[in-house]
Order: C-alpha cells, then structure tokens, then sequence
C-alpha cells in the first residue's frame, strides 16, 4: 500500500494532527518530513511547545530501514512536541512505533479521543 499522510494543525490549542497510512519508503519519509516542517511553520507557540498527536493505525508494517528513518525524524530536537500521542493497533506495527520512538517521552493509545484527551488535559495545559 502507497504512503499517505495527513497533517493538520490546530493554532489555537498548538496542536498537530498527523494521520499516516501505507508503506513509507525514504521518499515518501522525505516528503513526509517537508510536509511536517511546513506545518510546524504555522504554529504561533514557542519553540517545541505544541503537541502531536499520530494516528497510525492504518500504517503498514515497515521495512527496518524505513523504522531507523522515523528514528532519526523522532529523535530530532528542533522538531520535539511537549507531548507526543501514538494511536495504535495491536500490532507489530506497535512494537515497530515504540523502537523508533524510544529517545521520546511518547505515550501510546488504541482511540483518537484517549490521545487527544492525554494531550489536552489539565496536567497538560499545566506544562
């Protein structure tokens, strides 16, 4: 299945929405990426201080070069969220999410709404 991402971002609540599905190679990683970059532009907070919520439930298992790609796009400080929210089915594609996600303090959760409750709660909005 053919690579496809969606990124939303919400300003006002400084909240990126990214839904991925398929088979990401490096250039659909690329691509991936300059999309991201291009969202985080419209934020209005501070350096890192929005947060991410990633719908992946959709994605397919990936190649072992393609995780160690998403590991270095995760481990990247300039583009760290204050909180980071997986949704996730149970998978290989799970264990594949936490090893590429191990550097991050990520929480994982199997609905949108647990994620963006996670994200948007009071003990976030303390932060």
């Amino acid at each position: 299945m053919t690579a496809h991402f969606l990124i939303q971002v919400d300003v006002p609540r400084a909240l990126v929405r990214i839904t991925m599905s398929g088979f990401f190679d490096a250039a659909a990683i690329a691509r991936f990426v300059a999309a991201r970059d291009a969202a985080h532009a419209l934020l209005t907070c501070g350096a890192n201080a929005h947060v991410t919520l990633v719908d992946i439930r959709e994605m397919d298992i990936q190649a072992q070069g393609s995780v160690a790609e998403f590991r270095a796009v995760l481990a990247d400080p300039r583009h760290a969220s204050r909180r980071l929210a997986f949704v996730v089915a149970r998978s290989l594609a799970r264990s594949q999410i936490r090893r590429a996600a191990a550097e991050r303090a990520a929480c994982y959760f199997e609905t949108v709404e647990q994620a963006e409750a996670w994200l948007l709660g009071a003990e976030s909005a303390a932060a």
